[in-house]
């Protein structure tokens, strides 16, 4: 089995409902709650890699009070992206399930499940 990775947090309702799902799941899931422990730029770009997205602005929330504070917009690079989100860990987009070289944002929920079909 790959390994998995549930960038989590705990406070938000779809974050939750993902943990309970991929509990049921996967044995020996990782979790890493991202506002305790806010992610490297490198692990940032590891996650923007395995993705399947087009830009980094897909990965964030656009309507965090940080998305402001970072001057951000859709034109913004990925690089510019990913160091906001390094500097102010709430704007990511949450959950993300990391399942061996393939990622998912659980919103909807069948994101993650159609990743673990894959």
């Amino acid at each position: 089995m790959p390994k998995a990775v549930l960038y989590h947090n705990p406070r938000c309702t779809k974050s939750r409902e993902a943990l309970a799902f991929l509990s049921l799941q996967i044995s020996g899931l990782e979790v890493v709650e991202y506002l305790k422990t806010p992610l490297s730029k490198a692990t940032l770009v590891q996650i923007f890699s395995a993705l399947d997205i087009h830009s980094a602005h897909d990965m964030i929330r656009t309507t965090e009070a940080e998305y402001k504070l970072a001057k951000l917009s859709s034109r913004s690079t990925d690089n510019e992206i990913l160091s906001a989100i390094e500097k102010y860990p709430k704007l990511l987009e949450r959950p993300i399930l990391v399942y061996g070289t393939r990622a998912a944002i659980g919103r909807p929920l069948d994101n993650i499940a159609n990743l673990l079909n894959e």
